[in-house]
C-alpha cells in the first residue's frame, strides 16, 4: 500500500465509524424515549432528546428515528409535567 492512500483510508474508516455510533446514538435515544413514557420520565426524556440531537448533529443516516427520538423525549417530560399537576405525585400511582 503505498503511503499516499493510507490517510484517505483512515478518514474513510473514521467517518464509517462516526455514522455507525450516530445510527446507533439514534435507535438508542429512540428505545429510551418509548420506555420514559413508562417509568423514569425525568431521567430518560431528556436523555433521549439529547442522544438524539448528538445523533442529528453527526449526521445519522437514520434521521428520523432520531427526530422521533427528540419528539418521545420531550413527551416524557410532558407526561411528568402532567402527573405532577395532576395529583402531586412524581411517579406513576394506581391508587
Amino acid at each position: 500500500m503505498s503511503p499516499h492512500t493510507e490517510p484517505h483510508n483512515r478518514v474513510r474508516a473514521r467517518v464509517r465509524t462516526s455514522t455507525r455510533d450516530a445510527d446507533a446514538m439514534a435507535v438508542t435515544a429512540f428505545v429510551l424515549g418509548l420506555v420514559g413514557l413508562l417509568v423514569m420520565n425525568l431521567v430518560l426524556g431528556p436523555v433521549a432528546v439529547v442522544l438524539g440531537a448528538l445523533a442529528l448533529h453527526r449526521r445519522t443516516t437514520r434521521p428520523g428515528r432520531a427526530q422521533l427520538a427528540i419528539a418521545l423525549g420531550l413527551t416524557d417530560v410532558l407526561v411528568l409535567a402532567c402527573l405532577v399537576a395532576a395529583d402531586g405525585t412524581w411517579s406513576w400511582s394506581l391508587t
